[in-house]
């Protein structure tokens, strides 16, 4: 059975590929990242390198795939409007377009949650809870656009599953965890509040177990959103010290009230704005409110629709992301 995995080279996406190839799947994966592109040749898995946003090559391949996993996005908290446009809106345009083509058995979307924040506390987020009036940055708000596409394509006959899976975190993980490390190297690691956020994180594996899931769900499934978590909230100062005491590093927090943060980051923005520059501000708003207010997700339908079932704990998680991340010590990859 053929799979396409879009964003195979990314964190989520290089996973998937990697655990359907295991599962006796032929998988043919694309990305941006030529690196990472030879490591999936090495374990067998076709890659073709693809312009996603070229709507003429994007349904040539979705050609003879009996399932296509659109993992690929521009996740950031800052960036130009139009470059997440076309990476998260443009992208899923031309998949749909594929599909309507091809007519693969089942399009499988990975959106996210970051559509629900609003700087407020928020505890047990439904699926269909109320969505912010504005959203939080210019990757939320594409991402929902990009909903709004599969569920168009939904309503013209694609069979279409999104999930929307909550702060990952795993072996190759580059962005959340190696962020919060290397910021504690730099001294101190700045917590707003008292640390005691509440938040759900989410082991890579369990992401794609849900993944999996989707390609042979029941048919009420077939159009519907997903939260998927590991479901074990944690608070980000308990989580912090679990992490670093596993990484024998000594955990160097700097508190400061999410009030002053929050101005600081607002202020910082605003010189980034005002003389355009493109790199991402020290803090951003949505940095601060990530870390300082508190967030989780409800996720009992996908256990009852999918049959979702998180099987690796947080911290089992932390162990193998840690194992992971002294091993690329050793190696000097990081």
């Amino acid at each position: 059975m053929n799979v396409l995995v879009t964003g195979a080279t990314g964190f989520l996406g290089f996973h998937l590929a990697e655990k359907l190839k295991q599962e006796g799947y032929h998988v043919t994966a694309t990305g941006r990242n030529r690196k990472i592109a030879n490591e999936l040749r090495k374990k067998g898995i076709s890659f073709l390198a693809c312009d996603l946003t070229d709507e003429e090559k994007t349904i040539a391949l979705c050609k003879n795939q009996d399932f296509i996993f659109h993992t690929a996005a521009l996740s950031s908290p800052w960036g130009k409007y139009e470059e997440f446009y076309q990476a998260n809106v443009k992208t899923t345009k031309n998949i749909i377009q594929g599909c309507k083509t091809y007519h693969p058995k089942r399009l499988i979307h990975v959106s996210t949650p970051s559509i629900y924040f609003n700087h407020d506390e928020r505890i047990g987020v439904k699926e269909d809870d109320m969505l912010p009036p504005v959203f939080v940055n210019h990757y939320a708000h594409t991402k929902w656009l990009a909903e709004q596409e599969i569920d168009q394509a939904f309503a013209e006959g694609i069979s279409t599953i999104t999930i929307r899976p909550r702060a990952l975190f795993g072996p190759r993980d580059t962005t959340i965890i190696p962020r919060l490390i290397r910021a504690n190297e730099k001294e101190s690691l700045p917590l707003f509040g008292d640390g005691k956020t509440l938040m759900d994180i989410t082991y890579v594996g369990n992401v794609v177990d849900a993944l999996l899931l989707c390609m042979h769900s029941p048919e009420c499934t077939i159009g519907q959103k997903y939260n998927i978590t590991n479901g074990d909230p944690v608070y980000l100062i308990d989580m912090l010290q679990l992490l670093f005491s596993k990484l024998h590093l000594p955990f160097q927090p700097k508190y400061m009230s999410f009030s002053s943060a929050y101005r600081l980051a607002y202020a910082m923005e605003g010189v980034h704005r005002v003389f355009r520059i493109q790199k991402e501000p020290l803090l951003t708003r949505y940095t601060v409110g990530v870390l300082g207010k508190s967030q989780t997700l409800n996720i009992t339908k996908a256990k009852n629709e999918l049959g979702y079932k998180p099987s690796v704990s947080v911290k089992e998680g932390l162990d193998l992301f840690v194992k992971w991340w002294k091993e690329q010590h050793e190696h000097g990859d990081i």
